[in-house]
C-alpha cells in the first residue's frame, strides 16, 4: 500500500510578492555533542544499534530521577552569549506534555517561560553583501525525542506504512532550540534570508564547537514558520506595512539542508498566496517537506502552548549560573565567523567574488587548514572548489561532509599542490592524481607513483619533441615568426601529445618561442 502526494495550487512567486508581505519565524534545533545525554549517563554516539543507548532515566521508567548535564548547560550559555543574548540568573525546566510513541515518558523535559538565554540577535550577510539582523527570541535547553521508523509504503512516513519501529537511542540527547522573533521586512528575499540565517547559525555553532551541526544526520534541523499579510505600498519596512496584522502561520518541520530551507520557505509563500488570493484561509498546521518533489504536505493541526499543559519539572532543581561562570564562559568564545572570514579574505588576497564562491561551497575551514599545511591560498581554492566541490554538489552533500566520507584531507590537497610546485606534476597530471585520491587509491604521492605520473625532466627529449612539432607545422611556425605569439598554444598542445602529457608546458612554450623569434 502506498500514498501519493497531492499537489496543491501555488501562485507564481513574483506575483505573490506583488500582493503579499511574508513574515517568517525560524526554530532551529541543535543536538549538542556531549558525551552523555541531557539527564542521564547514556552515551550519545550516532549510528549505534537501535535501543542500545538507553536506561531507566531516558526511558522514563518509574523511580528514575534525572540529573542535569553540566556541559550541556555551559554549552547553552556559550550559544546564548554568541547570539548576544541575556543569560538568565535563574531558570528552570518544565514538562511539555504530549503523547507520541517516540517520547517514552509522554512528556518532554524542556524550558517554557524561563529560558536560559533570551533577547539576542545575529547579523546575517546576504549574497550581495548587505546585512539582515535576525532578532532572537530565546535559546532554551531541552531533550531530543526518539526516532520512529515507518516500514513499508513509498514515502517513509506513517501514512501507507505496514508497521512502525521506534529507536530510543536519541531520546534524551541534549538539545538547544533557538527561536527567532518574527522576521519582517525581508520581502521577496525572505527565502534567501532564511537560508543565510541557518547557514550563519551553523557556522557560529561549528566555531563554538558545541555541535557537529550535520543537518543530513539530524543534529541540526530547522522548523520554518511562514505567514503572509496583504501588501500595502512598496516598502516592507514602512510603518503602514508593519501595522498590518500578521497572518496565520504554518510550520514546516525538520528541514535538513540549507537548500531545502530556502526552497521550503519559497514554496510555502507561493502556496499561501494561492489560497488567500482565492478567498480561502490558512490552516494553522505543521507541514512536511518533500525534498524530491519540492513541495510540503499537511501534517497535523498546530498545537498552541496551552495544549501542552506545561508545568515546572518537579524532579530537577532550578539552574542558576553565577555571573562569574557566565563571564568565564564569555572568555571562551571564538572569533565571530563573519570577522574571521573578512580577516582570512585579506590574508588570502581573495576578491569579494572569490570569497563568496568559497563561502557558498562551504570551504572556508578546508582552505584554511590546507594553507596551514603549506599550500598557497590560490591553489587551495582551486583544488577544493574543483572536482571535490562538484562531486559534493552532485551528491547533495556539503563539502566538509563529503571530504570526510571519502577521506580527502587538507593535508592531501597541500601534498598535491606540493607535487605541482616542485615540478613533478603538471596541472593535467595533478587532476589525474586527484581523481585517484577521490577514488580511494591513496595519498597523492602514492597515486602518482602507482600511475607512473611524473614530468619528463630530460630537456633533450623535450627539445627533440619541440623540433619535431615545429617541422610538422610550418604554417603555425611562420605565424609565430611573424609575431603572432598566441599561435604557440597550438604547438604546445602538439608537444604535450608527443610527450604523452608528461612535459612541462611552460618549458615547451619557452623553447618554441626561443626557436621561432
Amino acid at each position: 500500500m502506498s500514498t501519493s502526494i497531492t499537489t496543491e495550487a501555488v501562485m507564481d512567486y513574483d506575483e505573490a510578492m506583488a500582493r503579499f508581505d511574508p513574515v517568517m519565524g525560524l526554530e532551529v534545533h541543535v543536538e549538542l555533542h556531549t558525551n552523555t545525554k541531557m539527564f542521564c549517563g547514556c552515551p550519545t554516539t550516532f549510528g549505534a544499534e537501535p535501543n542500545t543507548q538507553v536506561c531507566p532515566v531516558c526511558l522514563g521508567l518509574p523511580g528514575a530521577l534525572p540529573v542535569v548535564n553540566e556541559k550541556a548547560v555551559e554549552s547553552a550559555i556559550r550559544i546564548g552569549l554568541a547570539l548576544h543574548c541575556e543569560i538568565a540568573e535563574w531558570c528552570r525546566f518544565a514538562r511539555k506534555n504530549y503523547f507520541y510513541p517516540d517520547m517514552p515518558k509522554n512528556f518532554q523535559t524542556s524550558q517554557y517561560d524561563e529560558p536560559i538565554a533570551f533577547n539576542g540577535y545575529l547579523d546575517v550577510e546576504l549574497e550581495d553583501g548587505s546585512t539582515y539582523r535576525v532578532e532572537i527570541e530565546r535559546a532554551h535547553m531541552e531533550e531530543d525525542t526518539g526516532k520512529s521508523l515507518h516500514i513499508g509504503g513509498s514515502t517513509g512516513r506513517i501514512h501507507g506504512a505496514d508497521y512502525s519501529l521506534v529507536d530510543y537511542n536519541r531520546a534524551g540527547i541534549p538539545l538547544i532550540e533557538i527561536v527567532t522573533k518574527p522576521m519582517v521586512g525581508a520581502g521577496e528575499r525572505a527565502p534567501e534570508v532564511a537560508k543565510a540565517y541557518v547557514s550563519a547559525l551553523r557556522d557560529l555553532l561549528r566555531a563554538l564547537d558545541v555541535s557537529d551541526v550535520k543537518m543530513e544526520q539530524g543534529s541540526m534541523r530547522c522548523d520554518a514558520n511562514v505567514s503572509l499579510r496583504p501588501k500595502v505600498g512598496g516598502d516592507p519596512l514602512s510603518a503602514e506595512q508593519l501595522a498590518v496584522p500578521l497572518g496565520t502561520r504554518t510550520e514546516t518541520k525538520n528541514v535538513n539542508s540549507l537548500r531545502s530551507v530556502e526552497r521550503a520557505v519559497r514554496y510555502e509563500i507561493s502556496r499561501h498566496a494561492a489560497i488567500l488570493a482565492a478567498g480561502g484561509s490558512i490552516l494553522q498546521e505543521t507541514r512536511h517537506w518533500h525534498e524530491d518533489t519540492g513541495v510540503t504536505t499537511s501534517g497535523r493541526e498546530k498545537s498552541d502552548a496551552e495544549d501542552y499543559r506545561y508545568f515546572p519539572e518537579p524532579d530537577l532543581v532550578p539552574v542558576a549560573p553565577s555571573r562569574e561562570l557566565v563571564e568565564s564562559l564569555r572568555g571562551t568564545l571564538p572569533e565571530p565567523p563573519g570577522l574571521r572570514r573578512r580577516r582570512l579574505q585579506g590574508e588570502w588576497g581573495y576578491s569579494d567574488l572569490e570569497m563568496r564562491d568559497v563561502l557558498n561551497a562551504g570551504a572556508v575551514e578546508l582552505i584554511e587548514q590546507t594553507v596551514a599545511a603549506g599550500a598557497s591560498p590560490a591553489a587551495a581554492k582551486k583544488w577544493w572548489l574543483g572536482e571535490p566541490s562538484r562531486r559534493a554538489n552532485a551528491q547533495a552533500q556539503d563539502l566538509v561532509t563529503y571530504a570526510a566520507e571519502i577521506g580527502l584531507t587538507p593535508a592531501h590537497v597541500a601534498e598535491l599542490d606540493g607535487l605541482v610546485t616542485s615540478g613533478r606534476l603538471n596541472d593535467s597530471m595533478a587532476r589525474q592524481v586527484l581523481d585517484g585520491v577521490l577514488a580511494g587509491e591513496g595519498t597523492p604521492t602514492a597515486v602518482a607513483d602507482a600511475r607512473g605520473l611524473e614530468l619528463v625532466q630530460d630537456d633533450g627529449a623535450l627539445e627533440a619533441a619541440v623540433d619535431k612539432v615545429i617541422e610538422a607545422n610550418p604554417d603555425v611556425a611562420a605565424k609565430i615568426r611573424d609575431g603572432k605569439v598566441a599561435a604557440a598554444g597550438a604547438l604546445i598542445g602538439q608537444v604535450m601529445k608527443e610527450m604523452k602529457g608528461q612535459a612541462d608546458a611552460g618549458k615547451a612554450r619557452s623553447l618554441i618561442l626561443d626557436k621561432l623569434q
